[in-house]
């Protein structure tokens, strides 16, 4: 698996790759690396895809932006970015997990197939977001909005306890190793991984800098949730599929949490291939 870097809406990218052929672009989430599709790449590359795991925005070792714009519109404008400067065209597809998924979503028309993981599509969530459990399992989005966020996420055992939370019983010693590297070894990446939920919940206004993205789902998608996600509740997802465009899809895996293509890897992988189908 090489890393590569590429130049891409201002920001220089680095990239894992494998393969040749039309793109399938994977993109991670929170806290977590372009590592996590560790399992996926090589599958892909197998397929008959070129398979791309950019490391987002903020995340080493892809650039910090100077305008520190992490808003969902900035997201969209690099993943369109990308797909334009790595040679992506009408068969390219688009892998999303967690705030991966976000973009995932909003691109999904400009994608021959799109699937997300773990971040339900919009108008899912509803009131479910606001129920009691669900308000606890969100503590850290709130507390991403104060300014002891920092020094909170950066604390020993706060991003660990994230991940085991989250996947209760997985083993992500290799995974927060990667997360150490590109988020904890210098304040600002961490600071960058934040300012994603500070833009969120407009703590950090719109920047203006990029066009608005049009809300709603344009393309067919495969929707997977883990049954036992600590993140994002299983209940949340109940309502999916009647939030995404016909010939979508949606699935809860069981016996999976949050990072469920990490957990169940084989069954996961199974789904999404399948889905993708072979690459034109």
């Amino acid at each position: 698996m090489e890393i590569r870097t590429i130049h891409a809406n201002g920001l220089e990218f680095a990239y894992l790759t494998m393969g040749e052929g039309p793109l399938a672009l994977c993109l991670h989430g929170f806290p977590d690396t372009a590592h996590t599709w560790r399992h996926l790449l090589p599958l892909l590359a197998e397929r008959g895809y070129r398979a791309v795991a950019p490391f987002l925005r903020g995340y080493a070792p892809t650039e910090i932006p100077a305008d520190e714009v992490y808003e969902e519109a900035a997201l969209v404008a690099d993943v369109l970015a990308l797909r334009e400067e790595l040679g992506g065209g009408e068969d390219a597809v688009v892998v999303g997990h967690d705030w991966g998924a976000f973009p995932a979503y909003l691109t999904a028309g400009r994608f021959r197939r799109a699937v997300a993981l773990a971040v339900p599509p919009p108008g899912a969530l509803g009131t479910a977001f606001f129920d009691y459990e669900q308000l606890r399992r969100s503590f850290y989005i709130f507390l991403f909005q104060t300014p002891f966020a920092e020094a909170a996420a950066g604390s020993p055992g706060f991003l660990e306890g994230l991940w085991r939370d989250w996947s209760p019983g997985y083993d992500a010693g290799q995974d927060l190793e990667f997360v150490r590297r590109s988020l904890l070894a210098d304040p600002a990446n961490l600071k960058a991984a934040i300012g994603y939920y500070r833009a969120m919940l407009g703590t950090t206004p719109p920047s203006g800098r990029y066009p608005a993205v049009e809300p709603g789902v344009r393309g067919p998608v495969l929707y997977l949730h883990g049954a036992q996600d600590g993140c994002l509740g299983a209940a949340l997802a109940k309502d999916a599929a009647a939030n995404l465009p016909e010939g979508s899809r949606a699935e809860v895996v069981p016996g999976a949490g949050h990072f469920l293509h990490l957990e169940r890897p084989d069954e996961v992988n199974r789904l999404i291939l399948d889905w993708l189908g072979p690459a034109a």
